[in-house]
């Protein structure tokens, strides 16, 4: 994609390349499965539905939308029914492929949430629906300024995290496929203070303790252009 001259990479942390091909080529390994056992699909799931279709509501015939860590496209193609003008992006190429295929009418392109290129203010919303939590915690403010950046005044950002302190090493997931990655649990008053560092305010905290244990939905705002700071 050419974003333009206005453009910015979203992290100004350099992400190990070793853990991004790590990761990259474990949800490769995953992506099939991962589809057959249908995770993460919204069905049977009213209460993730009802935050989305808020965030819809919110976002709708405002400018583009972009789905970070898309996935095989599902909560994209939601989106999209609610007239969402969105596309997803995905560090791992068979995810994208199996998002085009699912969903042919909605664009999907490979790339990191470390380093998605898009114009200054050109996006009326960002999400990042569980996709962040394999980030190194160093990581996270990085990508945190970079939505702030690529968000129009005005524009939100919704984002999903597994609730907790320190970490999960995996070594197989998704029906036994063999993975390497780590899940980094965070505490919501620690996230809303690295969103409010970045410019963003955080406008909801939703806490779910289903369908995988204890998890947030924090939604945060650009504030407007002239919006007094709170």
């Amino acid at each position: 994609m050419d974003a333009g001259p206005s453009s910015r990479r979203w992290s100004s942390v350099a992400c190990p390349r070793m853990d991004l091909d790590t990761l990259r080529d474990d949800y490769d390994r995953v992506a099939d499965t991962y589809v057959a056992l249908g995770v993460a699909e919204l069905d049977g799931k009213p209460w993730l539905r009802s935050v989305l279709t808020a965030f819809a509501e919110q976002v709708r015939d405002r400018g583009d939308v972009l789905d970070v860590g898309c996935g095989p496209g599902q909560v994209s193609a939601f989106l999209a029914d609610l007239g969402v003008d969105v596309r997803g992006v995905d560090l791992s190429p068979r995810m994208v492929e199996q998002a085009r295929r699912r969903f042919p009418a909605l664009r999907f392109d490979v790339g990191s949430a470390t380093a998605v290129d898009v114009p200054d203010g050109s996006l009326a919303g960002v999400l990042g629906w569980w996709s962040l939590f394999h980030l190194p915690r160093p990581l996270l403010p990085g990508v945190f300024e970079g939505w702030a950046r690529a968000l129009r005044p005005g524009g939100l950002a919704l984002m999903g995290f597994h609730v907790g302190d320190g970490e999960q090493q995996r070594t197989e997931a998704y029906g036994g496929v063999p993975v390497s990655w780590t899940t980094y649990r965070w505490q919501p008053e620690r996230l809303a203070e690295l969103l409010t560092a970045v410019g963003l305010t955080v406008e909801v905290e939703q806490r779910f303790t289903e369908p995988w244990g204890s998890q947030v939905v924090i939604a945060a705002r650009r504030r407007a252009v002239g919006a007094a700071a709170t």
